[in-house]
């Protein structure tokens, strides 16, 4: 069993960093293009974030191996391949149960490290990164990247899900995190500050974060913030008014 689940790890692992690699590299490739001189003099920062990452990656490869490995070789999970297993409805209701399900934890477990103790040891590696870049959306302490690499494998076990709409949100959840970090708003501004932008968080919404740290801990909604007190609006950019 575990000379079965070694190399699916590693497997994963790969995935994730190349996942990350292609990414962030993607996102910041673009910074370059349209915000030029944005991430200047920031080298050894990126630097950081990038060996974080490449940390972080490991660590997410290893559950997401188990499940690999217990989904194609036992079914263990509850992940089906067959469209027509479940209505075709539940396709995308099962994406928004994911990204509620993940949202919820984030807000909670994020909101924790921003205690004194647990932010200390956990999530002041993230917030080294000043200003944060399209390369810190994975730059976490060992321990925190934990806590994050646990959530879509642990709902495997428990929300249906058909395997194209788990491509789907992990999708979501790489692109969100990269672009939530990137210095500047990639949504046009009839979405960010419209009715749809009152509910979802974009780079403008993390970047209030980042500036003020005890505030907007989502990661796809505001629902938690709104309903919790702790949305602080949105932030700004070099440049740029909210």
């Amino acid at each position: 069993m575990v000379a079965a689940l070694i190399p699916s790890a590693l497997i994963m692992s790969a995935i994730v960093a190349a996942r990350y690699l292609l990414t962030s590299g993607g996102f910041a490739w673009a910074t370059h293009r349209l915000r030029p001189g944005l991430y200047h003099g920031l080298g050894q920062q990126i630097g950081r974030e990038i060996g974080w990452s490449l940390a972080a990656a490991l660590i997410y490869g290893v559950p997401a191996g188990v499940v690999a490995w217990g989904w194609q070789a036992h079914g263990w999970t509850r992940i089906y391949s067959d469209v027509h297993a479940w209505s075709l409805w539940y396709l995308p209701i099962s994406v928004l149960l994911y990204l509620a399900a993940h949202d919820s934890w984030f807000y909670w477990t994020h909101r924790w490290m921003h205690r004194p103790g647990p932010f200390r040891i956990l999530h002041a590696v993230h917030h080294a990164s000043r200003p944060p870049t399209a390369w810190a959306a994975m730059s976490f302490h060992p321990w925190e990247a934990l806590t994050g690499a646990i959530v879509i494998p642990l709902l495997v076990f428990v929300i249906p899900i058909h395997v194209a709409a788990l491509g789907v949100v992990l999708t979501i959840m790489t692109v969100m995190g990269v672009s939530n970090h990137m210095g500047w708003e990639m949504f046009p501004r009839f979405i960010v500050h419209g009715p749809l932008g009152k509910w979802l968080i974009t780079a403008s919404h993390h970047q209030r974060h980042h500036d003020l740290y005890k505030c907007n801990y989502g990661l796809y909604f505001r629902f938690w913030d709104r309903l919790c007190g702790t949305d602080r609006g949105l932030g700004s950019f070099k440049g740029e008014t909210a």
